[in-house]
């Protein structure tokens, strides 16, 4: 019998062993993937409350994994049943969940994201990131909407010809907009700096005229607060979580990136009006305020102490 229990004891995996060893009170998965199945096994095994929150990976996956795998599918349904708790990121990241995981619409909740108001900067921008620019940052896949920006970006009227667009990231489409700049003429005033640490993230866009945020589809869109967070004016995307939190014409534009005519005009006007640029990015700023991790943090501790209590 003790042979026995030695030979299924080490067949256990280690991190069964680890959990149990831990016994935490509550296990939370973020952005659910393989770690979502771990936890589904271990919520099971151990009784524990489990506590799921989504940042947009069934939305904004550029492989679109949730589609092609139905194993992913399945234990993302049976944790969404199970779960203790689920959070989204913002409401369309819930409503995703609802309409195709079937998440009962009562059991979701809000929490945004944050971002770090101290977080510091490179102390110099990369190469040939000076001057007047727009900026728009991520990883270069076709969900980002980099292409739609380029599109409007080369309509700017003749007089804002001296000013440049950075788009920084690395990612599978960025032979195609090298390519596309060159075809709409406006490859000399197009900067691709490739994958940018955190600090030169912070640089960029703090050293930016104004900050796009185009895409096809945008779960929430961090890359807003990091605007904010540096007073500089923001246009953001109409697709997707930031018109939950971002108010048109106070703290920001919105603009449908498919509408090229749009977003050119709403490029223009923060480039030639000076101080209307100034008051959306101070007021941008001070609304970052509102967005910090401390204040994530409290809401998931209350989270917490629901689902244990």
């Amino acid at each position: 019998m003790l042979s026995f229990f030695w030979q299924v004891t080490y067949a256990v995996p280690a991190w069964i062993w680890a959990f149990v060893a831990d016994r935490p009170q509550v296990l939370h998965v973020h952005c659910f993937g393989p770690n979502g199945v771990y936890a589904g096994v271990l919520g099971g095994i151990s009784r524990r409350p489990l506590v799921i929150s989504a940042h947009g990976e069934t939305l904004a996956d550029a492989h679109g994994v949730f589609d092609t795998s139905a194993l992913l599918r399945g234990a993302l349904k049976a944790a969404l049943r199970d779960s203790a708790a689920v959070t989204g990121c913002s409401k369309v990241t819930l409503e995703d969940l609802e309409t195709r995981f079937a998440l009962p619409p009562d059991k979701g909740r809000v929490v945004f994201n944050g971002i770090d108001p101290e977080e510091p900067c490179s102390s110099s921008a990369p190469l040939n990131t000076v001057g007047s620019y727009v900026a728009s940052i991520g990883r270069v896949v076709h969900t980002k909407g980099f292409d739609l920006l380029l599109a409007a970006f080369a309509r700017l009227p003749q007089e804002l010809d001296r000013v440049r667009l950075v788009i920084g990231g690395d990612g599978p489409d960025l032979p195609r907009l090298r390519t596309m700049a060159t075809e709409l003429g406006c490859k000399e005033r197009v900067v691709f700096p490739g994958r940018l640490d955190r600090g030169q993230v912070c640089r960029v866009i703090s050293d930016a005229t104004v900050l796009v945020v185009p895409s096809l589809v945008e779960p929430f869109g961090i890359v807003v607060l990091e605007g904010w967070r540096a007073g500089v004016p923001v246009i953001a995307t109409t697709l997707g979580g930031p018109p939950e939190f971002v108010s048109d014409g106070v703290d920001g534009l919105l603009v449908d990136p498919r509408d090229t005519d749009r977003l050119t005009h709403a490029l223009s006007r923060v480039l030639r009006d000076k101080s209307y640029a100034q008051r959306i990015g101070a007021a941008g700023h001070t609304r970052s305020l509102a967005f910090t991790w401390a204040n994530v943090a409290d809401r998931y501790a209350r989270i917490y102490q629901e689902v244990t209590s």
